[in-house]
């Protein structure tokens, strides 16, 4: 069984013992989380698609860990006209695991 769910403005899909990194959720280590902004729930040949989410469908996710991603290096340049400008980035994920898919 797989589902495709929203968090944190973009779309995953999952499937049950799936571990992703999400945008970060305001939650604990080891909380669970019930994401219930389900777009589709498939199983072996049989496809719900929600309008725009399936009713009643909700996927449990637990939280493993709070984290920065690698740091990303900005540099604005121009030719010629003596423009430097650098900046970095570290981008916060939390690390979830798929605990349940109830359709």
């Amino acid at each position: 069984m797989y589902a495709i769910i929203e968090t944190g403005g973009k779309q995953y899909r999952v499937s049950q013992g799936d571990v992703i990194k999400v945008e970060k959720l305001n939650a604990n280590v080891g909380d669970v989380v019930e994401i219930d902004q389900v777009f589709a729930v498939g199983q072996a040949g049989d496809l719900k698609i929600g309008t725009p989410i399936v009713e009643g469908a909700k996927v449990l996710v637990k939280v493993e860990e709070q984290g920065r991603g690698k740091k990303l290096i900005i540099y604005k340049y121009k030719s010629k006209k003596n423009y430097r400008r650098k900046q970095g980035h570290r981008q916060s994920f939390t690390q979830v695991r798929v605990e349940e898919i109830r359709a």
